[in-house]
């Protein structure tokens, strides 16, 4: 998939990403922050007008297409990619998990792993920037940022296929 840029004086920038085929979505992201969707089927062919959305809907629908609030295949972690190897992910806590039962600090996935968890997500409940004698449980889920490398390692810990 490759996606093109393009400034559009006076109004914002265009993208156009190469979909199967020939067909390009274009999107304009005017400077006042509306998107504009287009489908051109072809590279000769003209672009045809899906759907505008406002700034913050289109905010809104890209944090569900990211997969930030449903996961259609059953998965243990969700990322979001900040740059080319730095991620935010959420990952599942496994009951066999050698973290289950530690305090933060007692893991060292800092020092170990390179993570820093940002967040647990346990039940309905978010503890933000957990401190390092917060316990981790069965079933929470970790928020963390590290790189690409790093929460891969991560996901084997808490998945208790990795010893911590």
């Amino acid at each position: 998939m490759t996606v093109y840029e393009s400034d559009l004086p006076g109004v914002g920038k265009k993208f156009e990403v190469e979909l199967d085929g020939e067909a390009r979505l274009v999107i304009v992201i005017h400077n006042t922050g509306k998107r504009e969707l287009f489908l051109r089927e072809s590279e000769d062919a003209d672009a045809e007008k899906l759907f505008g959305l406002s700034d913050r809907l289109a905010r809104q629908v890209g944090t569900i297409m990211e997969g930030a609030y449903f996961q259609p295949i059953r998965t243990d972690s969700i990322e979001t990619v900040l740059s080319d190897d730095t991620l935010i992910e959420w990952t599942k806590v496994q009951a066999d998990s050698p973290l289950v039962g530690k305090t933060l600090a007692e893991t060292r996935l800092r020092q170990e792993l390179g993570v820093s968890v940002v967040a647990i997500q346990r039940g309905g409940e978010t503890i933000e920037n957990p401190g390092a004698d917060t316990e981790i449980l069965a079933e929470d889920t970790l928020v963390v940022l590290g790189s690409s490398e790093a929460c891969r390692q991560l996901d084997g810990v808490v998945s208790g296929d990795v010893d911590g």
